[in-house]
C-alpha cells in the first residue's frame, strides 16, 4: 500500500493500546512512523543491477520474523526524542504494533510480500485491495485524528475495525470477480489454466481479470455493483524465451535476469507489442482491461553475456485513458 495508508493503519493500532488519554498523539506519531518504516528497504538498490531493488523491496523488512527487531530499531530512535513523555517499554509497544501492520497490509495487494522470509522467498499476494484506495485511507485518517483531539482511543479502535471490515469485504468482491472470470472463459470456450483477479487502481468495484489459456493471456475487466458487467479487453501470447528471444544465450546474465523478473511477477510475463525487446509485467496497467506497459525489463543485443537488463517504467496517463477509466468507474 501507499505510505499514507501504512501510516494511518499503524497509528490506529498503536493508539488503540494507549491507555493514558494524554498519550494519543505520541501513539499516533510512533505508530505512523513505525508503520511506514519497513518501506525504507527502497533505499537498497544498485546502479549496476537494476533488478536488485525488486528482490529486496517487501523482503526482510516486511516479514513476520523481522517485526520484533524492526520495532526495537524504531524504538531506539524514537526514544531519543520522546523519553521525557514515554517509557522505553511504551515506545517499544507502540513501535511493535505499528510495524506489525505493515507486511500484512502490503500482502492484501497484488505486488507480493515475503511474509515468511528467511524461511521462504514466496511472494504472498491476497489481491483484495488496490495499492492506493482513498475509501480505505481517508476514514481511518479522520478517526485517528479524532482520537487525538477527543483524547479517546475508541476512535482509533473504530478506525482499525473499519480497516479489517473494509479489507475483508475485498474477499467477497474477489470471489465475485473470479466467478465472472470463469463464466467469461466458459462463454468463450476456454478452460482457464491460471487466473489472477485484482482491484483496478483506487477502485473497489472495478476489477482486472487475467486468465491463461492455450499459451495466451486474456485480459478483461468487470464492474461489480448490484449487477456484474464485463468490460471486454484483449489478449497476448505468453512469454516464450526460445520463440521470442532466439538470440539470447541460456546462461547469459540477461537470461538470469528474466528469471528474476519472472519470480517477481509471479510468471505473468509477455513481450511488449510495441517493443519486441521489452518484457512486461502483465499484472499491471492503468486501464484494467488493457495490456500496456506499466513496468518491465528491456533486453539488449549488445554485450549479451554480461550486461544486465534495464528496468523501465511508464507512468504517463493521457487524457483519453483517464476518461476511459472514469467511464468504467461511473
Amino acid at each position: 500500500m501507499d505510505v499514507i495508508s501504512q501510516a494511518v493503519l499503524g497509528a490506529s493500532l498503536s493508539q488503540s493500546f494507549a491507555k493514558d488519554k494524554s498519550k494519543q498523539l505520541s501513539a499516533l506519531l510512533i505508530g505512523a512512523l513505525a508503520g511506514m518504516a519497513p518501506d525504507l528497504d527502497v533505499l537498497i538498490y544498485s546502479e549496476d543491477d537494476p533488478l536488485l531493488f525488486l528482490e529486496f523491496h517487501r523482503q526482510f523488512t516486511h516479514s513476520f520474523f523481522f517485526i520484533p527487531f524492526g520495532a526495537l530499531l524504531c524504538s531506539l530512535v524514537f526514544y531519543l526524542f520522546i523519553k521525557n513523555k514515554l517509557t522505553f517499554s511504551q515506545v517499544y509497544l507502540f513501535s511493535f504494533l505499528g510495524i506489525a501492520t505493515h507486511g500484512l497490509l502490503d500482502t492484501c495487494t497484488s505486488y507480493g510480500t515475503q511474509l515468511f522470509w528467511p524461511f521462504s522467498d514466496l511472494r504472498v499476494s491476497w489481491n483484495i485491495v488496490s495499492i492506493i484506495d482513498p475509501l480505505f485511507t481517508i476514514p481511518i485518517l479522520i478517526a485517528i485524528v479524532l482520537a487525538v483531539f477527543r483524547r479517546n482511543r475508541l476512535y482509533a479502535r473504530i478506525a482499525f475495525i473499519y480497516a479489517i471490515v473494509f479489507l475483508s469485504s475485498g474477499l467477497v468482491q474477489k470471489q465475485r470477480a473470479e466467478n465472472a472470470l470463469y463464466t467469461l472463459a466458459q462463454q468463450r470456450g476456454h478452460h482457464a489454466e491460471r487466473i489472477l483477479v485484482k482491484p483496478a487502481f483506487a477502485s473497489r468495484h472495478v476489477w482486472k481479470l487475467i486468465y491463461e489459456y492455450d499459451g495466451r493471456y486474456y485480459v478483461d475487466a468487470v464492474k461489480l455493483l448490484w449487477q456484474t458487467t464485463i468490460i471486454p479487453g484483449t489478449s497476448i501470447e505468453k512469454l516464450n524465451i526460445k520463440r521470442d528471444f532466439p538470440w539470447l544465450p541460456k546462461n547469459s546474465q540477461q537470461a538470469k535476469d528474466i528469471e528474476r523478473f519472472r519470480w517477481f511477477s509471479d510468471g505473468f510475463l509477455a513481450v511488449n507489442s510495441q517493443d519486441p525487446n521489452v518484457i512486461i509485467d502483465m499484472r499491471y496497467s492503468f486501464l484494467p482491461n488493457q495490456i500496456k506497459l506499466m513496468w518491465g525489463i528491456e533486453l539488449s543485443q549488445q554485450n549479451i553475456e554480461n550486461v544486465h537488463v534495464n528496468f523501465i517504467t511508464n507512468t504517463k496517463i493521457d487524457k483519453k485513458s483517464r476518461k476511459q477509466f472514469f467511464d468504467m468507474l461511473y
